[in-house]
């Protein structure tokens, strides 16, 4: 194959087997939020913008599911998130969607059956913290690549992570080699509010809109404590109580903006509108609930000023991303319904940092809250198999046993939760969207391997197979030849 044909091919997601073409036309597993209002009737000239409509779409996911096969995969240890596991079980894909799990499956004849004897599945690993695609590789000195930090004001509201997620980042592959289906980018921690995150399956595209997972909301990134204080020290706010007046202002202007706009809309809407203001957009569609809150945060205390001013404004906070010491409040995480998006063993590389422990995510999960193993690395997103077995490890050497059933749920089934989606993925059951893994051996061994990953039915990732491992446009000064050489 020529080097331009080569490119041609590349740039048409055509790097695995599965995309050899281009995905054919098919249903999205979901559709896209529905605008919650009538959009008011047209006036010439005047575009959709024109209006802040709640739930709005402008950028709506073009994601198509590629082409899949009905399969079986038998003689496998299945750990399903959703109960316990099943020996020697029996998973068939159909449609893009989970048909039947379970002690024996029936094979159609069309089907393509898996002989997984001494293997595992799983779901597919879901990461609720990442900057990949964001954040780009290779990084450079100068930061050019580095677009997910929005330094300009401590409340960015108005920027959306998407528009600065790059589809060709290499290390998009390499998580979904890991065993990772499902991420959630999220902007930066400079700021108080540093914007919209934006949810994507690990599939090989030619824009982050057709890596969308569609009808997934919009997450919102908060920040505590150091980082915020040191970014904007001497022109923002420099200390703690200079944070909290801060989301406070933001939030007393976002209440003032929903309510002209909920107002207008309820109206006869006769004159001009309210005028639009994307930050004050963003945290309105917060307080209605169609965008939910991750808040990066490390201290117990913060946390708790966190839930106090989440209730003064009226929103819920889905998901606190880090909390090192969010074992000092795990009941109160469990009792207001809020996850933590953890690390295994980070802690003491700062001040705030200094209370880590490494029974935090074992310690959360006993309390009764969903702990949730994160990344915000994209090397450990590669391995946040190994990571839930350090956070196992940890929890047993106190007296608390983690079974393997439970540990899989803090990889797919609570993260899927955070991001609104475990109604769809999260766990393996009939009628979800067949992301699936299948492991080489235990997934909580340092030695396992995902040796296919498959989403929405279709394989996007095979080990054994050169032919069907996604490599992005960026890598194509070495592809290996599996003819023999390189080309």
């Amino acid at each position: 194959m020529s080097k331009l044909a080569l490119a041609l091919a590349l740039t048409a997601c055509a790097s695995t087997a599965q995309t050899a073409q281009q995905p054919v036309p098919a249903q999205p597993s979901t559709t896209a939020p529905a605008t919650t209002t009538p959009a008011p009737a047209p006036r010439a000239g005047a575009g959709a913008g024109a209006f802040s409509m709640p739930n709005a779409d402008p950028f709506p996911s073009t994601y198509l599911p590629f082409p899949s096969r009905t399969t079986v995969i038998r003689n496998v240890t299945i750990l399903t998130a959703a109960g316990p596991r099943i020996t020697n079980g029996s998973i068939l894909l159909r449609d893009g969607k989970i048909a039947e799990v379970g002690q024996t499956v029936s094979a159609p004849a069309d089907a393509v059956v898996i002989d997984g004897q001494g293997k595992y599945v799983t779901p597919g690993i879901v990461d609720t913290h990442s900057h990949i695609g964001g954040s780009a590789a290779p990084g450079d000195r100068g930061a050019q690549t580095d677009d997910v930090n929005e330094a300009t004001n401590p409340v960015t509201a108005n920027v959306w992570v998407e528009h600065s997620v790059w589809p060709q980042d290499p290390q998009l592959p390499r998580d979904l080699a890991g065993g990772v289906t499902t991420i959630q980018v999220l902007p930066g921690s400079a700021n108080l509010i540093g914007g919209r995150s934006v949810v994507m399956k690990l599939v090989p595209a030619r824009s982050a809109q057709a890596m969308k997972f569609p009808g997934a909301k919009y997450g919102l990134k908060m920040a505590c404590g150091e980082n915020p204080k040191r970014v904007y020290s001497g022109r923002g706010p420099s200390t703690r109580m200079g944070n909290v007046a801060g989301y406070r202002t933001a939030w007393i202007q976002a209440e003032g903006y929903r309510r002209r706009w909920d107002n207008w809309l309820a109206g006869d809407r006769k004159g001009d509108p309210p005028g639009r203001d994307l930050g004050l957009e963003t945290l309105a569609e917060v307080l209605r609930g169609n965008i939910l809150v991750h808040n990066h945060c490390y201290r117990a205390d913060e946390m708790m000023q966190m839930i106090d001013i989440s209730k003064e404004f009226g929103y819920k906070i889905r998901s606190f991303h880090h909390g090192v010491e969010a074992y000092k409040i795990a009941d109160v995480l469990a009792r207001e319904g809020i996850s933590g998006s953890l690390w295994a063993d980070w802690g003491a590389f700062k001040l705030e940092a200094a209370d880590a422990i490494r029974e935090n995510i074992a310690l959360v999960h006993n309390a009764g809250a969903r702990a949730i193993v994160h990344s915000d690395d994209p090397s450990g997103s590669q391995r946040l198999n190994q990571e839930a077995a350090k956070a196992m490890a940890a929890g047993r050497a106190i007296g608390i046993d983690i079974s393997e059933d439970d540990a899989i749920k803090w990889l797919t089934i609570n993260p899927a939760w955070a991001l609104g989606l475990d109604d769809r993925i999260g766990s393996l059951e009939r009628g979800k969207n067949a992301d699936v893994v299948l492991w080489d051996k235990d997934p909580f061994s340092v030695y396992a391997r995902p040796e296919k990953v498959w989403i929405d039915g279709a394989v996007i990732f095979d080990r054994l197979d050169p032919k069907q491992q996604w490599r992005t446009d960026f890598e194509m000064g070495f592809v290996p030849d599996t003819r023999g050489g390189n080309r």
